[in-house]
């Protein structure tokens, strides 16, 4: 079994990540954690760095357990959503999960939402996790 976590250092994603760890450890799955930059060719160091060392820490936190993770840093031009679900199919994915963050209806409207694009267009179950 593969797991896909959305992962972007937020408090939603590390719930995201601990949920994921819990599930790796009972069916012997394999956890990969996917943060997703929108920016593409014009992505600044800082904030690569600063994702790589956030993916450090998801690595650090499943291997601690036995978990079997593989991390990656996707720079694709993609909206953060589309590219997890791509990922997911491209990668056969079991199981993603996702965390989510309260917001206004009109937030939701004027932002969009990572969880909901992925809940509604992903080929596989989806878990969110406030």
């Amino acid at each position: 079994m593969k797991i896909l976590v959305g992962y972007d250092g937020t408090n939603a994603a590390k719930e995201a990540l601990r949920l994921a760890r819990r599930h790796a450890k009972a069916f012997q799955a394999k956890v990969h954690v996917v943060t997703s930059m929108i920016s593409g060719k014009e992505t600044r160091q800082d904030e690569i760095s600063r994702a790589e060392g956030e993916l450090t820490y998801a690595q650090s936190f499943c291997k601690a357990e036995g978990i079997d993770c593989e991390t990656h840093l996707l720079i694709r031009g993609m909206e953060a959503g589309e590219d997890l679900v791509t990922f997911a199919k491209e990668n056969d994915i079991d199981e993603i999960v996702v965390g989510v963050k309260r917001r206004s209806r009109v937030g939701k409207i004027l932002l969009g939402s990572t969880a909901q694009y992925v809940i509604v267009k992903s080929h596989c179950p989806v878990l969110s996790v406030k």
